[in-house]
C-alpha cells in the first residue's frame, strides 16, 4: 500500500536560500531578512507547540534566528537551511522547558486560543475543551513522540523533511509517527468518549 500523499508546504513563497546564505556569509546582513520571513511562521508554530505560550514562542524563535545568523559563517550553503536552524530552535525550546519545569510554570494551554470572559455556545466550548485536552495530552507524551507529531501534524512537514530534520531514515519517521499517534489516541480516548456521551444525551 502506498503511503498517503504528503501535504504541500503552504504559505511559504520560494526563495533562493543558497544565494541569500552566501550573501550573509559575505557580510550582507540584509540578506538574512528574507530567510527569517520565509521560516518565521513555521518556527513560531513549532515553539508554540512546545511551550504553549505565544510570547515565549516568539521570543524563542527570534533568539534562534539571532543564533543562526551568528553561526552562519560555519554553515554549508549547499545544505538545506531549515534542518540546521531547527536544531538550534529545538535546543532553545528544550532548555526553556527545563527551566520552566523547575519553576513549575510549564503551561498546558495554547495562548492563541484562550477563552475570553464572554459566554460561548456549547458546541464552541466543547471544541475549546477538546483542543485544550489535545495540547495537554501532547505535552505529556515522551519528547520524541511529541516532537514528531508537532513536525507532521502541526507544521505539515513531509516525511522526507522530517527525516532530514531529525537525521533518521524516512521509514523510521513513518513507524515512529504511527506509534506516536497511537499513544496520543490512547491518552485522548477518555476525553473523546466523554464528549461523544454528552452529544448522545443532548
Amino acid at each position: 500500500m502506498n503511503p498517503a500523499p504528503e501535504p504541500a508546504a503552504a504559505g511559504r513563497a520560494a526563495i533562493d536560500e543558497t544565494a541569500l546564505i552566501v550573501r550573509c556569509q559575505a557580510g550582507d546582513r540584509a540578506a538574512f531578512e528574507p530567510i527569517v520571513t520565509h521560516h518565521m511562521r513555521r518556527a513560531a508554530a513549532f515553539a508554540l507547540a512546545w511551550t504553549g505560550n505565544a510570547e515565549d514562542a516568539l521570543d524563542l524563535s527570534q533568539e534562534a534566528f539571532v543564533r543562526a545568523f551568528r553561526a552562519i559563517s560555519r554553515f554549508d550553503p549547499a545544505r538545506p537551511f531549515y534542518p540546521w536552524f531547527y536544531r538550534i530552535l529545538r535546543n532553545l525550546c528544550w532548555n526553556h522547558l527545563g527551566r520552566a519545569a523547575r519553576l513549575h510554570e510549564v503551561p498546558l494551554r495554547d495562548d492563541f486560543d484562550r477563552a475570553d470572559a464572554r459566554p460561548r455556545p456549547d458546541a464552541q466550548l466543547e471544541r475549546q475543551e477538546l483542543r485544550a485536552s489535545v495540547w495537554e495530552a501532547l505535552r505529556k507524551l515522551k519528547p520524541n513522540d511529541r516532537e514528531i507529531l508537532i513536525l507532521r501534524e502541526f507544521q505539515g512537514l513531509t516525511y522526507a523533511e522530517i527525516a532530514a530534520v531529525l537525521g533518521i531514515p524516512q521509514g523510521t519517521v513513518m513507524s515512529r509517527l504511527h506509534q506516536a499517534r497511537r499513544r496520543l489516541r490512547e491518552r485522548l480516548q477518555p476525553v473523546i468518549g466523554a464528549a461523544a456521551g454528552r452529544r448522545a444525551e443532548s
